[in-house]
């Protein structure tokens, strides 16, 4: 081998070793920036696919999606109007948690539609919502679960109060408002 010959090889380790790095490093960046964005809902997805990378790619596809929407901010009239409707419904509890809290999930969802989001099935809104909303994300799944059990006739009162508290969360943080206000 002549000494250029060498000098090339080595040349080309060297590239090929500084790749590996890149990328080694872009995937821990996506992995941290995915981590800082989605909070517990990361840990959640990557729980749940029992594959870090097919979670990342979840992840990162429920942002590129999200991204073409227009999600907006409620004006100041409709934040009042929907928080004095939330009173209304938090009020009715006492009397008729069951329809309450159908209530409730309804007045989350007519939020989410004027925010802009789309109103697929639920699986596609908590997707959606993910993004942006990546903290509460998980009140939403546990309220639609004792609302659908309590459907069935399987939810207790204090479930229902639960789903109440779960709704009131997402509500007060699709709202922008502090949780207290809207108590």
């Amino acid at each position: 081998m002549t000494g250029s010959t060498v000098y090339y090889i080595i040349a080309a380790i060297v590239i090929i070793a500084i790749i590996v790095v890149a990328i080694i490093f872009s995937g821990r960046a996506r992995s941290r920036r995915l981590q800082r964005r989605f909070g517990p809902e990361y840990d959640r997805a990557v729980q749940t696919s029992g594959d870090r990378a097919a979670a990342e790619r979840d992840l990162a596809q429920r942002e590129a999606r999200v991204r073409r929407f227009h999600i907006e901010e409620l004006p100041a009239g409709a934040r009042e109007r929907y928080t004095e409707e939330w009173r209304t419904v938090q009020t009715r509890f006492v009397d008729q948690p069951k329809a309450a809290v159908v209530e409730a999930d309804k007045l989350v969802t007519s939020v989410m539609r004027d925010r802009g989001y789309p109103m697929e099935d639920f699986n596609q809104r908590v997707a959606d919502i993910s993004p942006d909303h990546p903290t509460v994300v998980q009140n939403y799944r546990a309220a639609h679960d004792i609302a659908a059990r309590s459907d069935r006739g399987e939810a207790s009162t204090e479930e229902l109060r639960q789903a109440m508290v779960h709704y009131r969360t997402l509500f007060s943080d699709l709202l922008g408002t502090d949780e207290r206000k809207t108590s």
